[in-house]
């Protein structure tokens, strides 16, 4: 795997697949960059520059945890964006690399050509996702096989009896189609993702909602927010208002997609990303 050496002397890991014009990718987790893929054949248009978070796939974990930080990973991706030469960039992030990006775009705005926000976290910029937005969302599921039992795992866990057997319950709905193919992505996280760096990832000073969000308010770059219209992690309601932040942004909610859009319609994802990167 390709490396650079970031702020601190720590060389981290990045992959590199398909042709074209780079994108870099920030995935979310913080987890091994490897479930993104090739974002449903995404790397067919554009070559993709998939990072490796700290203390994820081919880079390493730090000595010290506060690296782990949110506001110290932004530090992470400018010295990839150094390493690759770039003048401006196309930036993708999935789910908890989102809250990355927009604080990369906060410091760097003069960096980014075009930002896409796929099924983002929303805890950088002071969303809050409620219980009432997670439940009703769940609800459109209704008559899946898997329903009864998934969803009495969700309402125990919204009452605050959170067990790692419930969360792996309710794995379905953070997926269009619970199929074999989504079944074997989740099973895969269990290895992919850092748990320190999950636990690292939000801890105090990571985040400065209202400084983020007065900055985006002046990212003048187009900007493409993309929701799951069953997305249990991001519920529709919440992209919108991520969306809202941007002065030049497009909304789109991919229909019957959950938390990872390229693996319930490839086609469909990958033309809208396509279409914005283009």
């Amino acid at each position: 795997m390709p490396a650079f050496t970031t702020y601190d002397g720590t060389e981290l890991a990045y992959r590199e697949t398909g042709d074209g014009d780079p994108v870099v990718c920030v995935p979310g987790g913080p987890q091994d960059s490897l479930y993104l893929s090739d974002l449903g054949g995404l790397s067919a248009h554009r070559r993709l520059i998939l990072l490796d978070l700290r203390g994820t796939g081919g880079s390493p974990a730090p000595e010290d945890a506060t690296a782990y930080r949110c506001d110290r990973l932004v530090d992470d991706l400018e010295a990839l964006h150094a390493h690759l030469g770039l003048d401006r960039m196309d930036l993708l992030a999935h789910s908890a690399g989102a809250n990355i990006a927009v604080q990369y775009v906060a410091r760097h705005p003069e960096r980014v050509a075009r930002l896409a926000l796929i099924t983002p976290s929303t805890r950088a910029v002071g969303i809050d996702v409620t219980a009432d937005d997670r439940i009703e969302t769940a609800r459109l599921r209704d008559g899946e096989p898997w329903f009864d039992e998934a969803f009495a795992a969700l309402e125990a866990i919204v009452a605050g009896q959170v067990t790692g057997e419930r969360f792996r319950t309710i794995a379905p709905f953070f997926y269009g189609r619970w199929d074999a193919v989504a079944q074997a992505h989740r099973d895969a996280e269990d290895e992919q993702k850092n748990m320190d760096a999950v636990q690292g990832f939000g801890a105090e000073g990571a985040f400065d909602p209202d400084a983020t969000r007065a900055a985006l308010a002046r990212f003048d770059a187009p900007v493409l927010v993309l929701g799951g219209a069953v997305d249990l992690n991001s519920p529709p309601r919440a992209t919108a208002e991520v969306a809202a932040l941007f002065p030049k942004a497009e909304l789109t909610v991919q229909p019957d997609a959950g938390h990872f859009p390229w693996l319930d319609d490839a086609d469909r994802f990958v033309a809208t990303t396509t279409a914005f990167l283009t």
